[in-house]
C-alpha cells in the first residue's frame, strides 16, 4: 500500500512533467506489479494444521491446545471462535519449534456437554510483505465437558471418609449405634439398657446386646435446575458447582456404606433413581449429569417435594441443592420442606455469590454504588431471613462460597453419619 501510494504520487507529478516522466511512473507501476506477483509465488505454502487437544475436560478446569503447523518463514497469527463452553484467547501467535511452528493455549471449560470448535484461521504475511494472507482450516476438533470428579479421582474423598468413620482399620463401631450385632455376656460398667431379658431367661445368664452403627442408610440429592441455577458464580453455573458437590457426596456414601439416589427437577419432576449401592449409584449420577442441560424454566417446588415425598417412603438424608431471589419467592420452598422434614432429615444447601460479599466490604465511589450497596445489603439480609426459618423447622442449612461447597456438604454428611440422626 505504502509503495502503491508513492508511486501514485510520482504518477500525478508526472501528468505535469511531460513524457519521459510518464514513462517512469508506468516502469515503476510495471515493477511494482512484477513484485507482488513474485511474492504472492514465492509465498505459497500449504499449511498442514496437527491439533492436540484433551477429549475430555472437567468443568472449571483448564486444558492444554496446541496448535502446529509447518514452519513458513514468517510470523503466523491465529484466530478461532470458541463454543460457549469453552473460554480460550480469540487471538493468538505462533512460535517456532525447530521446523514447526506451534500455539500452546490454555482453555478453560465453563459449561458441560459436548461441543465443537470448526475451524482456524491463519493470518499469515507474505515473504517480502506486499500482502496478508488468511487461511481457514478446518478443526472438525470436539470436546466433552464433564461434570468435576477431581476430589473423587485424588483419593481425598475417601482417605477423609475412611479415617472419620473407621479410623486406619475398619471400626464396626460396637456399643454405639442402632444396628443388632451379637450378644455377650454383661460385664459390671455396661449400660444396664442393653442387656437383652428374654434371651437372658432362656440363657439363665445376663446377656447384653452389642449394637453397631448402620450403614445401609437412604441418601437422596435432590438438584434444582430452574433458570436460576444457571446463574454463574466464580465463573461457572451454580448448578456445576451443585453437580460437583452431589457427586463428591454420592462418592462419600458410597465409602461410607450407604445407599444413594437422585432427584432432579425444574417446572416438574424429571428424574428420580431410587436409592441403590454407592458405587453403583455414583456411575450412573456421573453419566447422567454429563448429560444434564441447562434450563430455563422456573422451579416449581411445591409439586417437586411432593413427588419426592411420594417417592421416598422410608426416612432418609435429603439433600437439596436449590436457591431463590428472596424471601417472597422463598416461601413456598420453606413450607414444602416443612412438610418433608416430618419424615425425613433434610440438608439445605444454598451457593453464597462471592461478589456481593465483596460490594460490601468495599466503599462506594459514587450515588451508583451506593444503590448497589445497599441492593445488596437488602439481598443478603432476606437470604438470612430464609436461613433463620429454615433452621426454626429443623432443616439443617449449609451457605458457603462455591469453592467450600463440596467440603462443607460432606463434613456435614459426615456428623449426621457418626451421630445416627437419620
Amino acid at each position: 500500500m505504502w509503495l502503491g501510494l508513492a508511486i501514485a504520487t510520482l504518477s500525478a507529478f508526472a501528468l505535469l512533467l511531460g513524457d519521459a516522466a510518464l514513462r517512469v511512473a508506468l516502469a515503476a507501476w510495471l515493477g511494482l506489479a512484477l513484485l507482488a506477483l513474485y511474492d504472492a509465488a514465492v509465498s505459497r505454502q500449504p499449511l498442514a494444521l496437527t491439533v492436540e487437544a484433551p477429549g475430555d475436560l472437567f468443568v472449571g478446569e483448564a486444558g492444554r491446545f496446541r496448535f502446529d503447523l509447518p514452519a513458513a518463514g514468517t510470523a503466523l497469527t491465529g484466530r478461532t471462535a470458541w463454543p460457549d463452553g469453552l473460554a480460550g484467547p480469540a487471538l493468538f501467535d505462533f512460535a517456532p519449534s525447530a521446523d514447526r511452528m506451534q500455539a500452546d493455549l490454555t482453555v478453560r471449560a465453563v459449561r458441560r456437554g459436548a461441543w465443537r470448535c470448526e475451524a482456524l484461521w491463519v493470518l499469515r504475511p507474505s515473504r517480502l510483505g506486499l500482502f496478508e494472507f488468511i487461511r481457514k482450516l478446518p478443526l472438525d476438533l470436539v470436546v466433552r465437558v464433564v461434570p468435576n470428579i477431581r476430589l473423587v479421582q485424588s483419593g481425598q474423598i475417601t482417605a477423609t471418609v475412611l479415617s472419620t468413620l473407621y479410623g486406619t482399620k475398619e471400626n464396626r463401631a460396637i456399643g454405639d449405634g442402632s444396628e443388632f450385632h451379637q450378644l455377650r455376656e454383661f460385664s459390671p460398667g455396661m449400660d444396664i439398657k442393653s442387656i437383652d431379658w428374654k434371651r437372658s431367661a432362656k440363657q439363665r445368664a445376663l446377656l447384653a446386646k452389642e449394637l453397631r452403627a448402620e450403614r445401609n442408610h437412604h441418601v437422596i440429592l435432590a438438584i434444582d435446575n430452574g433458570y436460576l441455577m444457571s446463574e454463574a458464580i466464580a465463573g461457572l453455573p451454580k448448578i456445576d458447582h451443585a453437580i460437583t458437590a452431589a457427586l463428591a457426596t454420592a462418592w462419600a456414601a458410597a465409602i461410607g456404606g450407604d445407599l444413594v439416589g437422585w432427584f432432579a427437577y425444574d417446572a416438574s419432576p424429571r428424574q428420580f433413581t431410587k436409592p441403590e449401592p454407592g458405587r453403583q449409584a455414583f456411575a450412573r449420577l456421573r453419566h447422567w449429569t454429563a448429560d444434564l442441560a441447562y434450563a430455563a424454566r422456573e422451579t416449581n417446588h411445591t409439586l417437586a417435594m411432593s413427588a419426592l415425598k411420594a417417592r421416598t417412603p422410608k426416612r432418609s438424608l435429603i439433600i437439596v441443592f436449590t436457591d431463590f431471589v428472596d424471601a417472597t419467592s422463598a416461601e413456598l420452598l420453606i413450607e414444602n420442606l416443612s412438610v418433608l422434614n416430618k419424615r425425613h432429615l433434610v440438608l439445605f444447601v444454598a451457593i453464597r455469590d462471592p461478589d456481593l460479599e465483596r460490594r460490601l466490604a468495599a466503599s462506594p465511589p459514587n450515588l451508583n454504588a451506593v444503590a448497589e450497596l445497599v441492593t445488596a445489603d437488602l439481598m443478603l439480609r432476606e437470604r438470612r431471613l430464609v436461613f433463620e426459618r429454615l433452621n426454626r423447622i429443623g432443616v439443617t442449612v449449609i451457605d458457603t462460597k462455591p469453592a467450600e461447597i463440596t467440603a462443607q456438604v460432606i463434613s456435614r454428611y459426615l456428623e449426621i453419619k457418626a451421630r445416627e440422626l437419620i
